[in-house]
């Protein structure tokens, strides 16, 4: 097995810097000790978008926004369930994500970035939330750790009680607020009932084929 090689930093705003590695084929971007995603490890972003267009009154022309673009499971995903008269809004904060994905990790983008329907937005997801009113069929969240958060202290903000409130506030009605963790969290289940959403909370793995580690996803729906 070849050794890991580091192909690139990038510094997050307000926090730590993340740094793009590869080994043979496969990519990580890792925060410093801890593996953040992984090239190999794709299949609960991909259930976070599949299952949230289950969730959505008329898939064909919803609009999503995607919080994070990571290396793009979830937006791949979403764009296969969609159909061609949706859009994806994908607000990334950190630039350098996304000219990774034009660049070193071109093959595993596959274009999608390039998708008539995508729209990339720079800048952090909880500013395009609250700039947004009645706007979205659904807003995916796979931000830091989940509510525990680990990369920015910021993004906290996005599952707070105020920042719940103001995701129910930019979804249509009907609209479906979808939240990725890499673990249960019992008190943010709750905090998601106190906000008026209708909750339902599933476990899902991690790689394909119901291997790896259990993660979260939580479907909170507004009335």
């Amino acid at each position: 097995m070849k050794p890991r090689e580091l192909i690139a930093t990038a510094a997050i705003p307000g926090g730590d810097t993340l740094q793009l590695i590869r080994r043979d084929n496969d990519f990580m971007i890792t925060l410093g000790g801890n593996e953040l995603m992984s090239s190999r490890v794709r299949g609960s972003e991909e259930a976070l978008a599949v299952m949230t267009c289950e969730r959505l009154r008329n898939v064909a022309s919803a609009h999503l926004l995607i919080g994070g673009y990571g290396m793009g499971f979830t937006l791949r995903a979403a764009l296969a369930a969609l159909g061609p008269s949706a859009r994806a809004t994908v607000a990334e904060l950190v630039p350098e994500i996304i000219a990774w994905a034009r660049g070193p990790m071109a093959a595993l983008t596959r274009d999608c970035l390039d998708d008539p329907r995508v729209r990339i937005v720079a800048g952090d997801v909880g500013a395009s939330i609250a700039q947004a009113v009645n706007a979205y069929d659904a807003i995916l969240l796979d931000v830091d750790n989940g509510p525990d958060g680990l990369v920015r202290a910021e993004n906290d903000q996005l599952y707070s009680t105020r920042g719940l409130a103001t995701a129910k506030a930019a979804l249509k009605r009907g609209g479906v607020l979808a939240i990725w963790s890499a673990a249960p969290d019992a008190a943010f289940t709750r905090r998601l009932k106190h906000a008026g959403f209708d909750v339902e909370e599933a476990t899902v793995r991690a790689r394909g084929g119901g291997k790896g580690a259990r993660h979260v996803i939580w479907f909170a729906k507004a009335p």
